[in-house]
């Protein structure tokens, strides 16, 4: 997109890193001037993502069991979301230990490092051999997919919520398990969510204190450190 000879960038049909761009209204949310901005910014895309995928897409009951693959900015709003629902056990899945700390802080009540553990016989183990209620992906890669099919329970419930590499074309799960087991998976981006409603919703439970914001916030960064910034993402360090 462009004005003249200037280039504006769009991504998401909002815009990073970019001075201006041109946007729909449905992509614009007013927020009370009691919500400060580098807060509110977080309730329009992994806040949202993730608690919704738990609270609009798969609907999550109070008193289910709940495995989180994946405690990145999108893994551990499921957990916030998870708590939000009511589920009595949430179990936080990550092969680094910063982000399995961070999983506790905002909700999880058990936490696996991949690296250590086997994700799907611990979530057995901890449910008495009966497999988890909902598992959500936040990883997508095959394997992780795989596993979160394999830990959930009859009737269980699978949801995707990271996207897979463009390349991936087919996932370890037996059919049998849908057909036996009943179990059901599903998809969703952006967790289902209406940005003119559920923004401000979420910032209301910001402000009375049943969703955490400002521990989401382990680092800040100036835009020259920008590249630093994405090297300790993919590192784990932040």
């Amino acid at each position: 997109m462009h004005s003249e000879a200037t280039n504006i960038g769009q991504f998401c049909l909002l815009s990073s890193f970019s001075e201006f761009t041109v946007i729909p209204d449905m992509s614009v949310v007013v927020v009370g001037k009691e919500y400060p901005l580098n807060r509110a910014v977080l309730a329009s895309c992994a806040v949202p993502t993730g608690v919704g995928a738990v609270i609009h897409r798969a609907k999550v009951t109070p008193g289910s069991t709940v495995m989180v693959i994946g405690c990145g900015g999108v893994g551990v709003n499921i957990i916030q979301g998870a708590k939000l629902a009511g589920a009595r056990m949430i179990i936080a899945v990550d092969i680094h230990d910063f982000k399995l700390e961070m999983a506790q802080t905002l909700g999880a009540t058990h936490i696996i490092n991949a690296r250590e553990q086997n994700p799907v016989r611990a979530a057995k183990e901890l449910t008495d051999g009966i497999g988890v209620d909902y598992a959500f992906e936040a990883i997508s890669t095959p394997e992780t997919i795989g596993q979160a099919a394999a830990a959930t329970g009859k009737n269980g419930t699978i949801v995707i919520v990271g996207l897979t590499d463009a390349k991936v074309t087919s996932m370890p799960i037996p059919p049998m398990l849908f057909v036996l087991m009943q179990k059901t998976i599903m998809g969703t981006i952006y967790g289902d969510s209406q940005p003119q409603k559920d923004i401000p919703e979420l910032l209301a439970l910001y402000k009375d204190g049943k969703l955490k914001l400002d521990e989401l916030v382990t680092r800040t960064y100036t835009l020259d450190q920008v590249n630093e910034a994405y090297n300790d993402t993919l590192q784990g360090r932040t």
